[in-house]
């Protein structure tokens, strides 16, 4: 008797040690999703702000910030009888993806031959690709200026893939590489013992099992194309001018409208932001890709 009442007291402590465990696991995790959600809607709030503003007047615009007004769309209104807001969208879409078409195109032969054929400077051309990304685009600005004017490719949707295509090569070549890094040599090695060539072993094998982290790449290419503001307003005026540039026209000398501007703003990002939304399962899923074995 008293030896199941002493195990019975020596196992109370245990028992209580693992509840107490359990609840500290749940509050944690409690913690852990505020702190998240918080840093969410921080990160939210001015393109809330930026879409809220967008229907307000402009005297509302410039008030006291509140959340109480009438809203009106005579902003957009104005915004879409200034400028062709479908032309700059077209271009957009255009320059974004043929870039991203481009840079894989591209980067897809070069990251296979540094994971799978690396040389001693292997390593070196990675990282002199990537210190490329820390030079200040002004820094090459008037050397591609008088390039493009002299070939005929300024204010071209064609010059503006060549740019962001190149901008964004040593990331999409960078990533690329990662993902085939993680690819096993050992399938490779079995197409090859089959009788596949190069390219019947990069069209079969390696593109099906790193689609994932092709999409994320390419993603990500888009965006960061759709983005880009330096290069359209330098290198375009009218013709080829994306939606970067299209905002950049509601600043004039006579000040920033900021309803205007918001409008136009929100009207810009709103397709890009409707694709990373509808596309973030993919993109994250490419990004963790081979994070598992």
């Amino acid at each position: 008797m008293s030896t199941t009442t002493t195990a019975k007291t020596a196992a109370a402590p245990a028992h209580i040690s693992i509840g107490d465990a359990a609840r500290a696991q749940r509050w944690r995790k409690v913690g852990i999703a505020l702190l998240g959600w918080m840093v969410a809607l921080l990160i939210f709030f001015p393109i809330f702000w930026m879409i809220i503003t967008g229907f307000k007047t402009e005297t509302d615009a410039v008030a006291d910030p509140t959340l109480i007004f009438s809203p009106t769309l005579e902003s957009y209104a104005a915004v879409q009888g200034r400028a062709d807001y479908l032309k700059f969208a077209l271009n957009s879409v255009a320059v974004s993806f043929g870039s991203t078409l481009l840079a894989l195109l591209i980067a897809i032969p070069s990251a296979y031959a540094m994971a799978f054929l690396p040389t001693k400077r292997t390593k070196g051309t990675l990282l002199w690709m990537l210190s490329t990304k820390m030079l200040p685009s002004v820094g090459v600005l008037v050397p591609i200026y008088l390039i493009f004017r002299d070939v005929g490719l300024l204010d071209t949707r064609t010059g503006l893939i060549i740019v962001y295509t190149l901008m964004n090569l040593p990331i999409v070549v960078w990533m690329l590489y990662t993902f085939f890094k993680d690819l096993p040599k050992d399938i490779l090695e079995a197409g090859r013992m089959d009788g596949a060539g190069t390219l019947q072993e990069v069209w079969y094998l390696l593109l099906p099992l790193t689609l994932p982290g092709i999409a994320s790449t390419g993603l990500l290419s888009v965006i960061l194309s759709w983005n880009e503001a330096f290069w359209s307003l330098n290198l375009t005026t009218s013709k080829a001018a994306p939606l970067t540039a299209y905002i950049a026209s509601f600043s004039s000398p006579e000040g920033l409208f900021w309803a205007k501007l918001s409008a136009a703003s929100t009207m810009a990002i709103a397709p890009i932001l409707i694709f990373g939304w509808l596309t973030q399962k993919q993109m994250v899923r490419g990004l963790t890709f081979g994070a598992v074995k």
